[in-house]
């Protein structure tokens, strides 16, 4: 956990150094994660109203006979079952997008205030622990239907999900830099808390890198890693994290951002570039 904090204290060093200023911008900077608390505070009570009943039972369980009654019992529990896995993929999705948000903002209070970075633990799950959950933090998310393609690692993606983020890549494998940059963003904004979001935050990173835009690109490869730090992204994310930064001058951070490929990820082909890295930066 303390080189997890060492490489969050080094994403605050690129924070800082990308905003001049911080001060004089620091009440409209405050007022704007007031406003995202208060989207958040209205997903939350909108799931409240979920819990809230609408009318009288609609289901008729009427019937000629024993076992029309049972035949008609067993069709309203399957549709019964499937509501309930929808909302549950629904709600889910809501926790897993808003603790993300939270533990973004809890970041950028604490630098605005400028209080101890290092200091930061781990995000409380919004509404507490998610029924399902892995012991790397990923929720597995039920099927919902035949309008999802399943993940081999659990997980539902929407309808265009898949074709969204394939059409992002297509751009970047084409140095079609800032149209990626640009499907990547909106895929984002479209899919909050996709379970494509660690390698989408990898990809914008990228295109970011292309566009030479290197403080961006290291706060994605971050948003990458942190994402899902035992996922299939995690070695390379946090190569380029620590490559990052040693373009942008931050060489103690990068050397120990580097160190860590090998320490998490010792059996990955990260680990041989991270130490050419660390070589080039003349890392002790």
């Amino acid at each position: 956990m303390s080189n997890l904090r060492q490489i969050l204290l080094a994403s605050a060093l690129i924070a800082v150094s990308a905003i001049p200023g911080v001060a004089q911008d620091r009440e409209q900077t405050l007022a704007d994660i007031r406003q995202e608390l208060t989207v958040l505070h209205v997903e939350v009570q909108r799931l409240n109203r979920e819990l809230s009943t609408t009318g009288a039972p609609s289901a008729s369980l009427a019937g000629s006979s024993v076992l029309d009654r049972v035949t008609a019992i067993e069709a309203e529990l399957q549709r019964l079952t499937a509501k309930t896995e929808q909302l549950q993929h629904r709600v889910q999705s809501i926790v897993k997008d808003g603790t993300n948000r939270i533990g973004d903002l809890e970041f950028r209070l604490v630098e605005l205030e400028g209080g101890d970075l290092s200091k930061l633990g781990e995000t409380t799950t919004l509404g507490g622990d998610v029924e399902g959950e892995t012991d790397t933090g990923q929720a597995t998310l039920p099927a919902t239907g035949g309008e999802s393609s399943a993940l081999p690692g659990g997980g539902e993606l929407a309808v265009g999900e898949e074709a969204d983020y394939k059409l992002a890549m297509s751009d970047l494998e084409a140095e079609n830099y800032q149209a990626a940059a640009d499907r990547f963003a909106n895929f984002k904004l479209a899919y909050p808390g996709s379970p494509l979001t660690a390698k989408v935050d990898f990809g914008l990173g990228k295109a970011q890198d292309g566009l030479g835009d290197t403080r961006e690109a290291a706060r994605s490869y971050l948003a990458a890693f942190t994402g899902d730090t035992a996922g299939a992204i995690a070695p390379e994310a946090l190569f380029e994290l620590g490559a990052a930064l040693g373009r942008l001058g931050q060489t103690d951070q990068a050397c120990i951002t580097l160190a860590e490929v090998a320490v998490r990820f010792p059996n990955d082909p990260a680990v041989t570039a991270a130490e050419a890295e660390r070589s080039k930066l003349a890392c002790s």
